[in-house]
């Protein structure tokens, strides 16, 4: 039992220095109202924005590799730091979309709103 706890705590502390790519490029505000904004930036913005807030927990391996994953699927997907560029028509793509997955409860993650 003794080396299987050993074995565990070797592994848990040698996740620790595989490379997690969490970074935020420059972000440039989209062009919204500010009620819009607000609420973007409270529910939106971490995982679908360049202004991600990494918390504490985000640098501690496997929670780091399942948020980076998740930030850089979701700015993938849509990224507010670009709807600038966007043109009208997947603008209003994306917003029948954001409204289909929020009225239905996919968005935010539930996972997410609890942390």
């Amino acid at each position: 039992m003794r080396k299987v706890i050993l074995l565990a705590l070797i592994i848990a502390i040698a996740i620790q220095f595989v490379p997690v790519k969490m970074e935020n490029p420059p972000h440039i505000a989209p062009s919204l109202p500010e009620k819009v904004l607000k609420i973007l930036k409270k529910g939106c913005y971490d995982c679908h924005s360049n202004t991600t807030r990494w918390p504490w927990y985000s640098r501690i391996a496997p929670i780091s590799w399942l948020i980076a994953n998740d930030v850089t699927e979701g700015r993938e997907e849509l990224n507010f730091s670009r709807w600038n560029s966007m043109n009208e028509r997947t603008k209003k793509k994306k917003i029948r979309e954001i409204w289909e997955e929020v009225s239905e409860g996919e968005m935010p993650p539930l996972l997410y709103s609890v942390m």
